[in-house]
């Protein structure tokens, strides 16, 4: 489209459909005459949209953005029947599946010093929280940390940025473009089914693989325009997502990142050369905004469903997203060297060392 606002129109549109046959399908029961009733006005509002004058942009637009609100309308009601397409669980899913087991025993078979640290580990990396101990899931509960346990988006983008820097010496040449697209896309791919693709893992998934290619072809990589297509990708597939509170906390973070972030982030200017570049304090304040701007969009939500506020977000996240991600480049480079045999041990009594200083600034955080 010309105008790049339409893709944020037809998202939006689209997921107020859904939204909609959400409602109805939960709370009207009338699914077996909402459906012929959505068709019924598809095809005369395609009719008006298609036989307009030219010269009527205004109605005709608004006829073509109330035909995608129909249509993520009748697919949220479609779902709920039981007759949409099924999702086939074919080969990769079964090998992601057994690929998910062997890291798993293998972050196990990893000698930490530490008893706590490989049980910590596999939550970050595999989702998997049934070797953590009530101790620690109760210091990230109380410090307000629970997204961190929680596998979503925030890992994978953690994971992305370390394939991004790994593929830098690859080149920039179009072969080597290409190459770098089809690790990034196949490694977060089989990240996400091999981690149980939930509703913020794909988000974040389908987010990166709309960026690249975008990159890749040379066009513009407007965050919003990727984050409602992703939306959209997201809900046609599988429409009754937007019922799980995962992915409406997920797009909401992405919205205050998306929207807020950038105003708050230029308020203060970068400096100009290598001091500009690496001042502490502005790094520090950019920290700030980010997590400012997710909460000033999820907190209300929070609040809505559980009834709770973390009061020391801002210290919290501050403390623990520097850490996590620090903890991650090392775990994921102590797997990868242990899986090769060759892992020193001094490595693994980083990785160690890491995991409890972030275990225990939560709780000291926990404890205010």
């Amino acid at each position: 489209m010309k105008d790049s606002g339409e893709i944020v129109g037809i998202g939006m549109m689209f997921a107020a459909g859904v939204a909609v046959g959400a409602v109805f399908a939960e709370y009207v029961k009338i699914i077996p005459l909402a459906i012929p009733c959505c068709l019924s006005m598809m095809i005369p509002t395609l009719s008006v949209a298609v036989f307009l004058k030219s010269d009527s942009k205004k109605a005709n637009r608004l006829s073509f953005l109330f035909i995608f609100f129909l249509t993520g309308l009748f697919c949220s009601i479609n779902s709920k029947t039981g007759y949409g397409i099924p999702v086939p669980k074919g080969y990769p899913g079964r090998l992601a599946a057994i690929k998910g087991e062997q890291l798993k025993r293998l972050i196990d078979s990893i000698p930490y010093p530490s008893a706590g640290t490989g049980p910590l580990v596999k939550a970050l990396l595999t989702g998997d929280r049934s070797g953590l101990d009530k101790t620690t899931v109760n210091i990230f509960r109380a410090s307000g940390a629970s997204h961190i346990l929680a596998l979503s988006g925030l890992h994978l983008g953690i994971l992305y940025l370390i394939l991004s820097r790994l593929t830098v010496p690859l080149g920039n040449r179009p072969g080597a473009r290409r190459t770098r697209f089809l690790l990034t896309f196949g490694t977060a791919g089989f990240y996400t089914l091999m981690t149980g693709a939930s509703p913020s893992i794909v988000r974040a998934f389908l987010y990166i693989t709309i960026g690249e290619t975008a990159r890749l072809l040379g066009r513009e990589r407007a965050p919003v325009n990727i984050l409602l297509t992703a939306l959209t990708i997201q809900l046609a597939l599988k429409p009754e997502v937007i019922t799980s509170l995962g992915f409406q906390l997920s797009y909401l973070a992405m919205v205050g990142i998306t929207i807020l972030y950038p105003r708050l982030e230029k308020m203060y200017p970068a400096g100009e050369g290598l001091a500009g570049r690496t001042d502490p304090m502005r790094k520090l304040w950019k920290g700030a905004v980010l997590s400012i701007s997710c909460q000033v969009f999820t907190a209300p939500l929070v609040w809505y469903r559980f009834h709770t506020f973390p009061k020391y977000f801002l210290i919290t996240n501050l403390t623990a997203l520097p850490l996590t991600s620090a903890v991650m480049v090392l775990s994921v480079t102590t797997i990868a060297l242990s899986w090769a045999g060759i892992c020193p041990d001094l490595l693994i009594y980083l990785d160690d060392k890491a995991v409890s200083l972030l275990v225990e600034c939560l709780g000291v955080i926990s404890s205010l």
